[in-house]
């Protein structure tokens, strides 16, 4: 197992929320050794506790002071009710972890203000692996723990894909459609680190583009894909409206992007390396509490820089490269966003194998980059 980066506090209790596979329950069971651990996937657990939400209070052993686990509470959301009750009479510590934001949002108890302390825990980081990161292999087979570590990481993803993706969103009756369900996975695959344009994915994969609209919801309510907004902040030039999109994890797009004669691997390669920028820096990010939102920036005339991070913490701007070698042409967009805002500190990410600068542009090695993203973002 890899060490995490993300601190979790020993005597709060938490919400842990995060894509299914992103290392959750392995966390929590290391981290709290000691804790009941009630597994809501678990179907003597799941059908104990659907029937009858209080019979929580009994299974907790009397006087415990050990934290109580209980994993996938999006499952049954009315334990919520049951658990907050137990918080403010019992004092008990409760470690939650959830992969569905939508089911705990229709709750009806907001843990979230001040009950319960909200992490949220990503795929692996390049830091987290260290010396055994593979940036050839992560671009292909991206960042989830069970890549690292399984013989068969092409197998993996096509089950998580198959099994999670399509047919668990199929039990939850998030939809009922699975056939064009399958085909907007397929479609929005293609939106990968672009702008999202509702209309043409409607017209691709022959649906409504309301229903694009509710596929998008559901993505985002189980943690498994973002909306990248564009950075407008005191902008003296005209820029785009639409938001990017994003899986969450490089092997998910990988796995979903078709491939072929007809589709370029050179451009599925340059995004699936912005895509594993991307992941890291939301990583990175998130484990270590920095203060930055993630943006992208984008001129109506098609000036872009890939990534920009804006908040307390500073103003920093990337640019990803697919290549060995960077020209002028390739900081265009780097050198037209320091213009208007030159406290930012910009860097490009590139294929080769030197460090060099071009005026006040830092161009680094990628896999480089990638293991010290911390220093250079502090």
């Amino acid at each position: 197992m890899y060490s995490r980066n993300i601190v979790l506090p020993r005597d709060e209790s938490i919400f842990l929320l995060g894509p299914r596979g992103a290392g959750k329950t392995t966390l929590v069971r290391q981290k709290y050794p000691n804790a009941l651990y009630l597994d809501l996937l678990e179907a003597r657990v799941y059908n104990e506790l659907v029937a009858n939400p209080s019979r929580l209070d009994e299974i907790i052993p009397f006087n415990n002071k050990s934290p109580v686990i209980l994993d996938e509470i999006q499952r049954i959301p009315e334990l919520l009710h049951e658990v907050h009750r137990l918080i403010e009479s019992h004092h008990y510590q409760f470690v939650l972890t959830g992969s569905s934001a939508r089911k705990l949002r229709k709750s009806g108890v907001n843990l979230l203000a001040g009950r319960a302390l909200t992490y949220n825990l990503l795929p692996l980081s390049a830091v987290e692996l260290g010396k055994d990161f593979d940036f050839k292999k992560a671009v292909k087979y991206g960042l989830l723990p069970t890549t690292q570590t399984t013989k068969y990481p092409k197998k993996y993803l096509e089950s998580y894909v198959n099994t999670y993706l399509t047919q668990e969103v199929k039990q939850e009756g998030l939809t009922r459609n699975i056939g064009a369900f399958a085909r907007f996975l397929e479609t929005i695959s293609y939106s990968q680190g672009s702008l999202i344009n509702t209309s043409e994915i409607a017209r691709e994969a022959m649906i409504e583009r309301k229903v694009v609209e509710n596929y998008l919801s559901i993505l985002e309510d189980l943690l498994v894909a973002s909306r990248l907004p564009v950075f407008t902040h005191k902008s003296k030039r005209k820029l785009v409206s639409h938001n990017k999109f994003y899986f969450f994890d490089v092997g998910i797009y990988q796995t979903l992007r078709p491939s072929g004669p007809l589709n370029s691997p050179h451009e599925i390669e340059g995004i699936a390396w912005e895509s594993l920028v991307w992941q890291n820096l939301n990583a990175i990010v998130s484990n270590l509490e920095l203060d930055y939102n993630v943006f992208f920036w984008r001129t109506t005339h098609g000036v872009e820089v890939d990534f920009i991070l804006y908040g307390n913490s500073g103003l920093i701007a990337i640019e990803v490269k697919h290549s060995d070698k960077v020209s002028l042409k390739d900081i265009r967009g780097l050198k037209t966003f320091y213009s208007e805002y030159p406290s930012a500190k910009c860097f490009v990410f590139y294929g080769g194998e030197r460090e060099r600068k071009i005026e006040n542009i830092q161009i680094l090695p990628i896999k480089q980059a990638l293991q010290t993203l911390p220093q250079l973002l502090s």
